[in-house]
């Protein structure tokens, strides 16, 4: 690799950083420059109503301002230098956190509506909560060699789909089963369990295990909300 495809895919990786922690904030300066005069027409009428001080809004306008010539500067081939690329940065920095912490100090609480909002440029607040659904598919787990006294589980859905939002985790049933005891009959007989979110994870048994088998059978949940049982199955522990 040629340092100059190194530096792209840095800048690009750089750049899925910087949307990710900005979150809400447009991912280019331009549309948080947007936002920031959008807010400095919307906020002026409405600051009274948010209680928002008067001296919150004295300094927007000079944080825009220079943000604004910083990004002209920096845009602009014959101004464009190193000193300018790096005053361009601190501007936006300095702008976004003021955007930031507005928005934390003085819109996550009433009296703001939705369309306030809007008017905002922001998401408004989904008050409806995601309907929490019965899982109804069934999963069972295959097993492999981790270590001494160690098995690997992998989750197996046998019915259902895998992407349904009902399904937020697996609870793994099992018992420990010496030779010459009687197997469970079914899932019912299982005594223990523990409870993940993992598709694949790793179960721990006790050094004197090694040699008995380990009976299992999963159930998908969803908060408490638990689906029909997946097959029984066995292996022995290592």
């Amino acid at each position: 690799m040629t340092h100059s495809e190194d530096r792209t895919r840095r800048s690009v990786r750089n750049k899925h950083k910087e949307a990710y922690n900005t979150d809400w904030l447009p991912g280019t300066r331009e549309g948080q420059l947007a936002m920031a005069k959008d807010w400095k027409g919307v906020i002026p009428a409405n600051a009274s109503a948010w209680n928002i001080p008067a001296g919150v809004l004295q300094e927007l306008d000079p944080l825009i301002q220079t943000a604004e010539t910083a990004l002209e500067t920096e845009k602009n081939e014959s101004t464009r230098t190193p000193v300018a690329t790096a005053q361009c940065k601190e501007a936006f920095n300095a702008l976004t956190f003021f955007l930031r912490n507005c928005k934390r100090r003085y819109f996550f609480t009433p009296p703001l509506q939705d369309s306030d909002y809007v008017s905002l440029a922001l998401k408004p607040h989904d008050s409806t909560p995601t309907p929490s659904g019965t899982p109804t598919a069934q999963a069972t787990i295959e097993t492999y060699l981790v270590g001494r006294h160690e098995l690997g589980l992998k989750i197996i859905y046998v019915t259902g789909n895998p992407a349904d939002a009902a399904n937020k985790g697996y609870r793994i049933w099992y018992t420990v089963v010496a030779q010459g005891e009687t197997p469970p009959a079914g899932p019912d007989d299982l005594r223990k369990s523990f409870f993940t979110k993992k598709k694949k994870d790793v179960i721990e048994f006790d050094f004197g295990d090694s040699g008995k088998t380990a009976w299992f059978a999963v159930q998908i949940e969803n908060e408490g909300k638990k689906g029909p049982w997946g097959p029984l199955v066995s292996e022995l522990i290592p």
